[in-house]
């Protein structure tokens, strides 16, 4: 295990090697066999103690009150990500719908990359005592696995195609990026020594390896990538079955690539660009464009691009934060609005107005909830002003800007509430890798937590939605709750 690092240098992104564990082996170990885990992030303090059982099990107490509805999923081994597929069914209580997760393995059995199903229960169903007794440590009778693609190498990041959800990418260890059609794929059993599945496409250009930094374009089926070669990495698959027909001249397999990709099924970059001095950690694109995309790194630079005038940054933050970036989104709701969040523990908004080419630009807000290392962010696909961002320290905290410096009636907020900050999601009891909003189930988000040295292996798995009352405009639930109440007084009159 890597002891913790001095917190004047916060450590960089990603999983130790070799760390990984099944939750499954935490039993075989004798109690007090060695020193206890440590968190990533915090300080080098014993993440399970009693401070932190504490919280959790208020926060438990609390499920009843603050959730809609909530479902616990035990992961046997971690998920470094997690993505909403297409809806497959629409039914009066529950939708089902496709869910992308893997198994992040420690090499005695293949490393996945999951298809299942799941049950989204709609708003104003699920029933209180059902969402209050949740067992952690159980499977979730509303996710079942579909289908098992056998990965080359653990899966670092999926995000799905916007025009076809059922094509995704991933990163793994090695330069390319690797295109899926989960509906093609044949369904692998998960067996040691078992051949890796085949992608279906392969998309090389870097250099080194590119592990995390990996967007889809939501206006034309464009991919892009970041790596630790500096570079960021664009390319066109929207001529992919006929790209699989032809007769490529191009290798899939660089130095150090993994990858065994299928005959003529390799497509080179649209373009290169250059502008990062350290690792690239995280890439997206412009919601309604291909060519206007944004990037961060291990620099603590935000660049922005665009393809249609070259390679070069057009606007490059150099200190976009005091720490490495993790994370970037754009606001589909007003392309303005771009997100950053950091190993300085904190979530930046940019106005890209405000920006210029000179690296001049502070950020419109700095919001600071967290007490680690943040590592996703993402905005709301239901409200322009709303996003959340998770951390190492096993947050996921939900934002709305527009509540900043909202003057609050008194005794409604603890005065220690970071401006803009409205919701906290403490079922996760280690970091949160990766969440995400559900655009077809308003205000529904899955997120995925890698336990693996809090309990010794795995991760879990939550599908959540807070209740409406908390981001209702406030006199409609003011007037639903007066009607409440009075119907409580007149039932207690008649009986």
């Amino acid at each position: 295990m890597e002891s913790t690092p001095p917190t004047s240098e916060p450590r960089k992104r990603g999983r130790p090697k070799g760390s990984t564990k099944a939750k499954a082996d935490k039993d075989k170990e004798p109690s007090g066999g060695g020193a206890p885990s440590k968190m990533r992030g915090s300080g080098g303090g014993d993440r399970r103690n009693t401070a932190g059982d504490e919280s959790y099990a208020h926060w438990k107490q609390l499920v009843p009150v603050l959730y809609d509805w909530l479902a616990s999923h035990n992961l046997t081994w971690p998920s470094l990500s997690c993505r909403w597929g297409p809806v497959l069914e629409k039914g009066t209580y529950k939708n089902k719908q496709r869910l992308y997760l893997s198994e992040q393995t420690d090499h005695t059995q293949p490393n996945t990359l999951i298809i299942a199903n799941c049950e989204v229960v709609k708003p104003r169903v699920a029933a209180e005592n059902h969402i209050a007794n949740f067992n952690e440590d159980a499977r979730s009778p509303f996710v079942k696995k579909y289908k098992t693609i056998l990965h080359p190498g653990e899966v670092n990041r999926i995000r799905e195609l916007p025009q076809n959800k059922n094509i995704v990418a991933t990163h793994t260890d090695c330069p390319e990026v690797l295109i899926w059609d989960v509906e093609a794929q044949p369904n692998r059993h998960a067996v040691l020594g078992a051949a890796n599945s085949r992608p279906d496409l392969v998309l090389s250009g870097h250099k080194d390896n590119a592990e995390f930094a990996l967007a889809m374009c939501p206006a034309e089926p464009f991919v892009l990538s970041g790596g630790k070669d500096k570079f960021v990495v664009l390319w066109s698959i929207q001529d992919h079955v006929s790209t699989l027909a032809t007769d490529a001249t191009q290798s899939a397999e660089s130095a150090s690539s993994i990858v065994k990709a299928a005959d003529n099924s390799t497509v080179g970059p649209r373009g290169i660009f250059e502008g990062h001095s350290d690792t690239v950690e995280d890439v997206q694109f412009c919601p309604l464009s291909s060519q206007q995309f944004c990037s961060v790194g291990d620099d603590s630079c935000l660049i922005l691009w665009d393809a249609r005038i070259g390679s070069n940054p057009v606007v490059k933050v150099e200190k976009a934060h005091n720490a490495d970036l993790h994370c970037v989104d754009w606001n589909s709701h007003d392309e303005n609005y771009i997100l950053t969040g950091s190993a300085d523990h904190a979530v930046c908004m940019f106005d890209r107005r405000n920006l210029t080419s000179n690296g001049v630009g502070s950020p419109v807000h700095k919001f600071e909830g967290h007490s680690a290392a943040v590592l996703c962010v993402q905005w709301s696909p239901d409200k322009r002003s709303v996003f959340g961002s998770s951390a190492e320290d096993g947050l996921l905290n939900i934002w709305d800007y527009e509540k900043v410096g909202q003057k609050e009636e008194t005794g409604s907020k603890s005065p220690n509430t970071p401006a803009g900050l409205f919701f906290q999601h403490a079922g996760h009891r280690d970091k949160v890798v990766d969440f995400h909003w559900n655009a077809n189930d308003p205000w529904t988000i899955v997120s995925v937590s890698d336990d693996g040295e809090f309990s010794g292996g795995g991760g879990t798995l939550q599908l959540w939605r807070m209740s409406d009352l908390l981001y209702r405009p406030k006199e409609e639930v003011l007037a639903e709750l007066q009607k409440f109440k009075d119907h409580v007084i007149e039932c207690s009159k008649t009986s």
